[in-house]
């Protein structure tokens, strides 16, 4: 009995151990390949290339690991598109969308759609007017029955809508490169694109005031219409500067009005319009800060 439980405790530690053997095997495999990655590969290339705009994209999109698991496993052809492309005829709306945290996803979809899992040289576009597109499936998940058709056009290298202009631009063992003239936009993409600005442009709607009721006719006020610059002013000037009938003060006595009042009010008035007629605003203005002056004086 001395001698079992020792050796039941060996055994449970060589069960134990064994078990893990297969984890380890597995974790050591991805370790492997990702060291399989060397200093020719196209991934590598790519990252060191002129093409500045796609490298950042894809640093910024977290594809590394995707696109290096991609070559480990086959070769790949990637679609370029000029640093132009990605920075200056990009609509900014756009490339807002695209680097957007919440739009991750729809940033790799984007990428994803410029890389196929084949290797596509220059020679392997169609020949002749008559030969049908070649189609081929890239590396995005989401984009569905899109694929990417490669045919030409008078002559030169189409891919998708993007014309090739630097074809075997980068060559490695493990992938090719090719430069394009515009970006290749997968149709999940552009849906989501649209969904979110309709979306913006929906809650951006300008809320408007509860609309204004007269309360003589108990009827909705119409909204003055828009005077352009220059017009003359829509009301006249009396109507602008004088105070409504509850506000206007009571006459001034004399002889010139009934019951031996001053009329003021039509003597201003005709003041005013003889001044419009035959003067200006300038004296007008001159007029009225002389009579405010003289009024505040005889207050005092």
């Amino acid at each position: 009995m001395g001698f079992q439980i020792p050796n039941l405790l060996f055994f449970t530690f060589l069960a134990i151990t064994v078990s893990a053997l297969p984890e380890n095997n597995s974790s050591n495999k991805g370790l492997n390949s990702i060291s399989q990655i060397n200093s020719n590969s196209v991934l590598v290339a790519l990252l060191d290339s002129h093409y500045t705009e796609l490298s950042e994209l894809v640093e910024k999109a977290l594809l590394l690991q995707t696109l290096e698991e991609a070559v480990t496993k086959h070769n790949i052809s990637i679609f370029a598109p000029r640093n132009e492309a990605l920075e200056r005829d990009l609509d900014p709306e756009f490339k807002r969308f695209l680097l957007e945290p919440g739009n991750l996803k729809s940033l790799q979809n984007l990428i994803l759609f410029h890389v196929i899992p084949a290797r596509i040289e220059s020679n392997h576009w169609p020949v002749g007017v008559k030969k049908k597109p070649v189609y081929h499936t890239s590396l995005c998940r989401d984009a569905g029955d899109e694929k990417i058709p490669l045919h030409r056009k008078n002559g030169e290298k189409i891919v998708g809508t993007a014309r090739v202009i630097k074809s075997d631009d980068i060559i490695r063992p493990d992938g090719i490169i090719h430069g394009i003239e515009r970006l290749l936009v997968p149709k999940s993409v552009q849906q989501e694109f649209n969904a979110r600005r309709s979306l913006r442009a929906t809650s951006a709607v300008i809320p408007e005031g509860a609309p204004e009721v007269d309360p003589r006719t108990h009827r909705l006020k119409k909204p003055a219409p828009p005077v352009p610059a220059g017009a003359p002013p829509a009301l006249p000037i009396y109507n602008a500067l004088a105070p409504g009938p509850s506000l206007a003060p009571a006459p001034a006595p004399g002889p010139g009005g009934p019951r031996h009042h001053f009329d003021g009010e039509s003597q201003v008035k005709d003041f005013i319009q003889t001044l419009l007629h035959y003067g200006g605003y300038n004296e007008m203005a001159d007029i009225l800060v002389n009579l405010t002056s003289l009024a505040s004086e005889m207050g005092d």
